[in-house]
């Protein structure tokens, strides 16, 4: 076979139930110059019959058989042996477009500067996606350009794994997966930020997502939500907090108390607490002082340096917060982010 375009690194475990419906969207392509790189996590049901059936016939796919190493070793090991200028992720229980990989190579050639390119995405079977799933979803749909990740890569995981593809030799460039105990996607895209990389989606819908009960994201301690926030207090810490002589949280609520825990952790300067709730102002949290949003200019000027980290997330406040800052003259990525 001549040297491939894309690769794509599709990691299983015990996948038997789905895997075939997986490959056969991969295998109906309309773009041809791919490989298929599956690597099987010590499955314990009849995956590995599955792949060689497939292997012996067709000429692009390769099964990598590995004992079981957890995800994160069997998307690296994979990786390593992807020889595609692209890699596409996809997961062993989803569903391609069969346009997807030649709209998405399409965008790379369009736009040079793209490092990641993602898709929208459906999620199915509709009697099994929860309620807060399809909030998610929705989210993820609505951040769809370069920008819209950027602006919002500390409130949330912006783009879904298998849905994605990258260049390959950035991508290894940037240490591959990496297990810090916390969602191995999410903090590939953090360190892609960092890096200063930008990612974008297709505007369309490429992939169908599969929601079941086994899940990883519903199974493995990763990706809870006080990992989710460990994640984004590193990457904001040797990130936009970097160098800053203040950090304003506004939000005293849930999701600022367990954020602002991290960070005081890692060393990072919180000097206040906003909140609009007269039951809050005036106490303390975590020693520093609980003031009314009405005060941040008086605390803002103050320091030579500070920001605004909005960690509320009750459905709706995000817009609000935004707007006030902004009417107030602060700009989201230099002044303020949104970290919920």
């Amino acid at each position: 076979m001549s040297q491939p375009l894309v690769s794509i690194l599709m990691p299983v475990y015990n996948g038997a139930a789905t895997i075939q419906a997986a490959l056969d969207s991969l295998l109906s392509q309309t773009m041809q110059s791919c490989e298929f790189v599956i690597v099987n996590d010590g499955s314990s049901d009849e995956t590995e019959g599955i792949l060689q059936t497939y292997a012996a016939r067709y000429q692009r796919m390769r099964s990598l058989n590995l004992p079981r190493v957890g995800l994160v070793k069997a998307l690296n090991y994979g990786l390593a042996a992807c020889q595609g200028e692209f890699v596409a992720r996809m997961d062993s229980d989803d569903v391609s477009s069969s346009e997807r990989l030649a709209l998405q190579v399409d965008l790379f050639r369009e736009q040079p500067h793209l490092s990641v390119v993602g898709a929208l995405i459906e999620c199915f079977p509709s009697e099994d996606v929860r309620q807060g799933f399809k909030l998610y979803v929705e989210w993820l749909n609505s951040v769809v350009t370069s920008q819209d990740i950027a602006r919002d890569i500390f409130v949330e995981s912006p783009l879904a794994h298998p849905s994605v593809m990258m260049r390959r030799k950035e991508v290894v460039g940037l240490g591959g997966y990496q297990d810090n105990g916390w969602p191995e996607d999410y903090d590939l895209w953090l360190r892609y930020h960092i890096a200063g990389k930008r990612m974008a989606k297709i505007p369309r819908v490429l992939l169908r997502w599969r929601e079941h009960a086994n899940r990883l994201t519903r199974t493995h301690a990763r990706y809870s939500v006080e990992n989710f926030l460990r994640a984004k207090a590193h990457y904001l810490r040797i990130g936009p907090l970097c160098d800053r002589d203040a950090i304003i949280i506004w939000g005293a609520g849930q999701m600022g108390r367990r954020l602002s825990k991290h960070l005081i952790r890692g060393g990072i300067p919180v000097v206040a607490f906003l909140d609009v709730d007269p039951n809050k102002i005036g106490r303390t949290l975590r020693g520093k002082p609980i003031r009314s949003v009405n005060d941040l200019p008086k605390i803002w000027k103050r320091y030579s340096h500070p920001v605004v980290l909005a960690a509320v997330s009750s459905r709706g406040a995000r817009a609000l917060i935004r707007e006030r800052l902004q009417l107030q003259g602060f700009v989201e990525g230099r002044d303020c982010w949104c970290v919920a």
